[in-house]
């Protein structure tokens, strides 16, 4: 083994090995042209293990005692692009059918990334509902993610997004060094939760009146897709509603809802 830092080629068939590791773990279908990103991001673990080659990283990925190193492969790999209110018409569209509602309303960003859109959620619901009989699932398959998530502390700079007077109104920024974190109050409304899409779920969800499954689809391919759309599917409530992101579609995949805005369906 080497201590050099030069990094090796990852060759067709090391890079069919992960794409393959990545469908079997999280759905997610890696393009051709991610090659050289899987490369620069698993360099770090070939550094960390003195390991010469891919090669010899996946043989130790195949290791049954890897589930942990396993689990971080996933979480290298995984786009996590985000930020508060983002497609905002979603969150105005949601602002409006909230308005006047007591509850009790259960909400859940299924691919919540670092926090932003399950707070986002919250701050919505805090704002349009008439009662404070509401609650956040926030969940995502990245640890790493849902650590962020939970210390829900942020770069000020994503203060822009934010309607005016929310940062006042539902974070904390005094001498917080060009951060921000979201309130105790709003917190304590979000739970974060690990939970793969691509598997079954837990039997113990439950039924939620919103589900945001936004920038996720455009990462499977149609089989997962429409596989992961209809298990979030059957946890919404009749007449609950699913918001997926303006550049995915599920058109022909069968489902009992139907459109009511862009990106917007309703359980039928």
């Amino acid at each position: 083994m080497s201590s050099e830092l030069t990094q090796p080629p990852l060759n067709d068939s090391e890079f069919r090995c992960l794409q393959k590791f990545m469908a079997d773990a999280s759905g997610i279908v890696l393009a051709p042209n991610k090659r050289p990103l899987v490369a620069g991001r698993l360099m770090t673990r070939l550094r960390h293990y003195r390991l010469d080659s891919y090669a010899d990283y996946l043989h130790l990925l195949d290791q049954q005692m890897n589930l942990k190193e396993r689990r971080l492969v996933v979480d290298l790999l995984t786009t996590q692009e985000t930020y508060f209110f983002r497609e905002h018409p979603h969150f105005d569209y949601l602002g409006e059918w909230l308005a006047g509602r007591k509850g009790p309303l259960k909400l859940w960003s299924a691919a919540c990334s670092s926090g932003e859109e399950p707070y986002s959620l919250a701050m919505v619901a805090q704002e349009h509902m008439c009662s404070g009989d509401w609650s956040v699932l926030a969940s995502d398959l990245s640890l790493r993610m849902l650590q962020k998530a939970r210390d829900a502390s942020y770069d000020m700079a994503q203060a822009k997004y934010f309607p005016q007077g929310w940062l006042h109104r539902h974070c904390l920024s005094g001498e917080m060094n060009g951060r921000f974190r979201v309130q105790a109050a709003l917190r304590e409304r979000v739970s974060l939760r690990e939970i793969n899409l691509v598997q079954p779920l837990p039997d113990d969800l439950g039924l939620f009146d919103v589900i945001f499954l936004r920038n996720v689809l455009i990462y499977f391919n149609n089989d997962e897709k429409r596989r992961t759309v209809q298990r979030l599917v059957n946890q919404l409530r009749p007449g609950g509603l699913l918001f997926i992101g303006h550049a995915e579609s599920i058109h022909g995949f069968d489902l009992p809802v139907r459109l009511l805005n862009p990106a917007v369906y309703e359980r039928l």
